[in-house]
């Protein structure tokens, strides 16, 4: 009887009552529901997550390029979301780095090229002038991203609308967090239109009749015939696509192959080197001038998919200053490559530009580049060869005054343009008599979570573009 009563009570151990069965089956259905409504959330948060990098964001409609919206890695909506990368330490020392020492030094006039920053802003200066909300809504309709920085230039927000080529958004976001960190708390709360495309887009001939002020729309270059804003282009971080490193590293890599080869070694025709395969017709007819001895051109196509793949072996800008005389040929726009083929301090042949980067201003022709007709282009650039060859040593000084004019243009001299170009344009902000806020939908940005997004290769140039805080005041904007 004992062991009967035994194995009744083993059986009834090993099979629970039922009302344990019942709890234990409402407990794993609820953690199933549970589970689902978390993978649901998940997923809808991943599908709606627009990036830096383009994440469900359509290609500009007005430059549509090749893009694969796709869903974000996971990090992007985990561990990258502002709301966890962004928040502040959890010590109560401030995070922003404090300018080195409190030497005052003697300010220095900025460059004669800064003077544009009042001539682009002209429009929206004078009596009943200014940037009104409603011409910010109207620029919207040709921006990419909306930027707001806030909190007394301590806080930055982005508002998605397209994505961008690249990783031209990240870079060029980035570029604006260095520049609060080169200057703490001394960049203006500024609520800006952003187009990181090529061309520009505000045209005089609709916006020109001076009735009203155009829509204000940053991008990074313009012409003479539109109203968009100037400002530095992505590259100056670097250009992890191309392998282009900061520009601070590459401009000093560029001079040093240059210093290898002194100007009466170097061969005496002109040269060049990039794709021609961007809709520019200007470089396609430049392919037809490829003769040496008829033209005095070497011209050279380049594919980075193949450098890609290659490791950039063909492709490093520090090896082509070999030449005395390099071109510049605009592409779809205008091209980053100018401040590289300026560089080696070959006279630089500039066949026609019609787009201005922020810093071409300061370009004056045959004082630091030789002007190359487009109509008859391969017999300009022989004229030019061979009046540098019968006068090598005016033209090794014009190569040597346009490499100058790049060498005073180090990242000191970009962030300078930054600061005030955002100051006067913070100065025509109106419509703001409660202060500056971001849109609802905009995402804050900040080092960590941009620093977290990007990849490997991205990350790498991203720390090596960093900014060092200003050891003073930025060169002196001359008055309007």
């Amino acid at each position: 009887m004992a062991a009967e009563g035994a194995g009744g009570r083993g059986r009834a151990m090993r099979y629970p009552p039922l009302s344990a069965l019942v709890v234990s089956a409402i407990a794993a259905f609820s953690a199933v529901i549970v589970l689902a409504v978390v993978h649901s959330a998940y997923d809808d948060a991943m599908s709606r997550t627009r990036t830096l990098l383009g994440h469900n964001l359509e290609p500009t409609p007005w430059h549509p390029f090749p893009h694969d919206k796709g869903r974000p890695p996971a990090r992007a909506a985990l561990r990258c979301a502002p709301s966890i990368a962004c928040l502040p330490p959890l010590s109560s020392s401030s995070s922003s780095p404090q300018p080195q020492g409190n030497k005052k030094k003697k300010q220095k006039q900025c460059p004669a090229y800064f003077a544009a920053i009042h001539r682009d802003l002209a429009p929206w200066r004078g009596q009943g002038r200014g940037v009104t909300r409603a011409l910010l809504d109207e620029a919207r309709r040709r921006a990419s991203m909306r930027v707001t920085i806030t909190g007394g230039g301590r806080r930055l927000h982005v508002d998605l609308y397209y994505a961008c080529v690249q990783s031209r958004a990240l870079f060029t976001v980035w570029s604006l967090l260095q520049l609060m960190r080169r200057y703490p708390g001394r960049v203006p709360d500024v609520d800006l239109m952003f187009d990181c495309m090529d061309r520009p887009a505000i045209n005089r001939t609709e916006h020109g009749d001076g009735a009203l002020p155009p829509p204000p729309l940053f991008r990074y270059c313009t012409t003479r015939d539109h109203f968009d804003i100037p400002f530095p282009d992505w590259s100056f971080w670097g250009w992890p696509e191309t392998n282009i490193e900061p520009w601070n590293h590459e401009f000093k890599n560029i001079r040093a192959g240059a210093r290898a080869t002194r100007w009466a070694d170097r061969v005496p025709t002109a040269y060049w080197k990039g794709n021609p395969d961007v809709a520019s017709p200007l470089r396609e007819a430049l392919l037809g001038c490829n003769d040496t001895a008829l033209w005095r051109a070497e011209i050279m196509r380049q594919n980075w998919d193949d450098e890609a793949r290659s490791g950039y072996q063909h492709s490093r800008l520090s090896a082509q200053c070999t030449h005395r005389y390099k071109i510049y040929a605009e592409g779809f726009a205008w091209s980053v490559s100018l401040k590289y083929i300026l560089s080696c301090g070959s006279m630089a042949l500039l066949i026609e530009p019609r787009y201005q980067d922020f810093f071409s201003r300061g370009l004056e022709p045959r004082v630091n580049y030789w002007p190359v007709a487009a109509l008859g282009m391969c017999e300009s650039i022989r004229d030019a060869v061979d009046w540098g060859n019968a006068n090598p040593d005016e033209a090794e000084r014009v190569g040597r005054r346009g490499q100058r004019l790049v060498q005073d243009l180090r990242m000191h001299a970009v962030y300078d343009y930054m600061l005030h170009l955002l100051t006067e344009y913070a100065r025509l902000l109106i419509d703001q008599d409660h202060g500056l806020s971001p849109p609802p939908h905009a995402q804050e940005a900040c080092e960590a979570s941009l620093l977290c997004l990007a990849d490997d290769k991205q990350r790498r140039f991203l720390h090596a573009s960093k900014a060092d805080p200003a050891p003073g005041d930025p060169c002196v904007l001359p008055p309007p």
